[in-house]
């Protein structure tokens, strides 16, 4: 007939584990030779596999070709980003203009002004420049900069997709290293 282990294929590997579940084990180092305490014992030293060193895989490289830019996503994630400078623009002018009024500059300035001869006219430029004047207008100025990148980037993008209809895009080669 045929071989009882092709009968049932998992009844011999079940035996062989069992075995190897009992052999006792044996120390090796990291060549995988025996300790020196294994070497009265020479029988049992005996390597179950050998040690296989694998090869480091090599750098690979793409090319690939930019063709396409959807130009909503590219709105979306210009909008993000004009958003976040435009918050960022806040700021700085905000903590400029604290740094400002604290080393005294606007009041050195009019003093400056009064010495000179010329008539100020009793403006104080802490005053004319005080901090929600100044950051009312960064505010203006940060929703039409947020705008108009907005619309630029998207219709940079747009052109984008016209150009490389006709030479095929930007090609970049990446590696993996």
């Amino acid at each position: 007939m045929s071989d009882p282990r092709e009968a049932n294929p998992l009844e011999h590997t079940t035996a062989s584990m069992t075995h190897d579940k009992h052999a006792p084990r044996v120390a090796r180092s990291a060549s995988n030779s025996p300790l020196i305490a294994d070497k009265d014992r020479p029988e049992e030293n005996k390597p179950v596999r050998p040690i296989k060193r694998r090869k480091k895989p090599g750098a690979r490289r793409m090319k690939l070709s930019l063709t396409h830019l959807d130009a909503w996503s590219v709105a979306k994630v210009t909008f993000m980003l004009s958003i976040a400078g435009a918050l960022i623009q806040i700021i700085a002018v905000a903590l400029l203009w604290s740094l400002l009024k604290v080393v005294g500059v606007f009041d050195q300035v009019t003093q400056i002004v009064s010495s000179a001869g010329l008539d100020a006219g009793g403006i104080n430029l802490a005053n004319v420049f005080s901090l929600p004047t100044i950051l009312s207008g960064v505010t203006i100025f940060s929703i039409a900069e947020i705008v108009l990148v907005t619309i630029l980037v998207t219709i940079f993008a747009l052109l984008y997709n016209v150009v490389c209809s006709l030479v095929g895009g930007v090609h970049v080669t990446l590696g993996d290293d």
